[in-house]
């Protein structure tokens, strides 16, 4: 696969996770929606009627969604959609491939380092293979993480080096926390919890960022150059401007500002 293969495209999509996941009232969404039952901004051709205005409509929640391209794919796999056939199969898949298919993003950044090449490619075939299982409802998704994790830990560690105690932060809770300007360059930042952190004008060049919550932090003006195992998702989520740097594998969100006057 390649990294265009694992890009979310809703227009090749019967529109999975409007339908398969569940919605609860809340900052995040405006309504409650169960699982299996369409949301009421799902067009009959799939579309969402306020994919535009999502945020202001009160479905934040939608906007730092990333399928990584398994909706797409099960729709093609499905060949009919949900409403011309039972649908449970593909919003059962829909989770589980999701979360296979963001191995192989990971996976494939990690081949672009060029370190523990023929264990990545080994990785990429076993996932590929294991994603084209005909019932991934009965896919290990936590013993494929843990392999796939234990090769990535160590790229990381590699292409990083030793860095000094107070970058080793894995898992931190460093909520809210005042972190302008910091220096995070080549930190650990592995499932941090940088909800609503203050990262302004923060050092995170090649920093590893994989399942860090960025939901809410402040990456106006900070560096994030190299970061390594980003997703869409966590920019989405997060707030930043025009001066904010990002690695290239990831876009900037169509939400975020200029940089305010004196901020």
């Amino acid at each position: 696969m390649q990294r265009t293969d694992l890009r979310a495209d809703c227009s090749s999509c019967f529109g999975l996770c409007c339908v398969a996941l569940t919605f609860s009232k809340s900052a995040d969404f405006a309504i409650d929606k169960p699982a299996g039952e369409a949301c009421p901004n799902l067009s009959d051709d799939f579309r969402c009627t306020i994919h535009s205005k999502l945020r202001a409509s009160g479905f934040q929640g939608c906007t730092v969604y990333d399928c990584f391209g398994a909706g797409q794919e099960i729709s093609r796999r499905a060949g009919k959609s949900w409403r011309e056939q039972p649908g449970r199969q593909m919003f059962a898949a829909l989770p589980i491939l999701r979360q296979l298919h963001e191995l192989l993003w990971y996976l494939t950044e990690a081949l672009e380092y060029r370190a523990f090449e023929a264990e990545i490619l080994a990785a990429i075939e076993r996932v590929e293979s294991v994603a084209r299982t005909a019932d991934l409802t009965k896919v290990d998704v936590i013993a494929e993480r843990a392999v796939v994790n234990e090769l990535l830990l160590k790229t990381s560690q590699l292409l990083r080096g030793k860095q000094s105690k107070k970058k080793e932060r894995r898992g931190a809770d460093l909520m809210g926390k005042g972190l302008r300007g910091a220096d995070f360059a080549k930190a650990n930042l592995r499932g941090a919890y940088l909800i609503g952190a203050d990262l302004r004008d923060a050092d995170l060049r090649q920093a590893d960022l994989i399942g860090a919550d960025l939901r809410d932090a402040d990456l106006r003006g900070a560096d994030l150059t190299g970061a390594m195992f980003l997703t869409q998702a966590q920019v989405n989520a997060a707030r930043g401007d025009s001066a904010t740097r990002l690695p290239s594998a990831v876009t900037r969100p169509s939400h975020w500002g200029a940089n305010p006057a004196g901020a």
